[in-house]
Parts: structure tokens; sequence; C-alpha cells
């Protein structure tokens, strides 16, 4: 399983950090993968921190913490955004 090139795998998690312009474009991106996210069912950690960065995190927790096909999928949809 291939995760997406700009997405960085750490042990049992993949995850991207994504740097905006100021604090309202990272947090209206945070609300854009709230539907996609709810789509497929599978939720990522979202965090915002110096103010205009977003870290998201995904591993696939019913599966015993592990990246499956459910977490490279849902990166590929966030990087679409």
């Amino acid at each position: 399983m291939r995760i997406p090139s700009n997405w960085n795998r750490e042990d049992d998690k993949i995850t991207r950090v994504y740097t905006f312009k100021n604090f309202v474009e990272a947090v209206e991106f945070v609300n854009k993968i709230v539907p996609i996210a709810e789509k497929v069912q599978h939720h990522p950690d979202v965090e915002v921190f110096g103010y205009k960065n977003v870290r998201v995190t995904l591993t696939t927790h019913d599966e015993g913490n592990t990246v499956t096909s459910k977490d490279i999928y849902l990166a590929k949809m966030i990087d679409l955004i």
C-alpha cells in the first residue's frame, strides 16, 4: 500500500502538515475536511497550530491502529481540497 508522496509515515499512522496564509484559511480547510470524512465514515485527527498550520493524522483505530486503504483514500481526498 503506497501512501501519497506528500504524506509522512510514522509507524502506525500517516501525517501531513498544511500551511496557510492565516488562521481563517487554516480553519476553513479543516471545515472542508469534515464532509469528506463524514461521507467515508473515517475521521482524521486534526490539529491547528502556530495559527496557520494544520496537521492531519490518519490511522485506522478499528484495525488495531494501523495504516489501511481507508487512510490512503482519505489522504488522497484531503489533498484534492
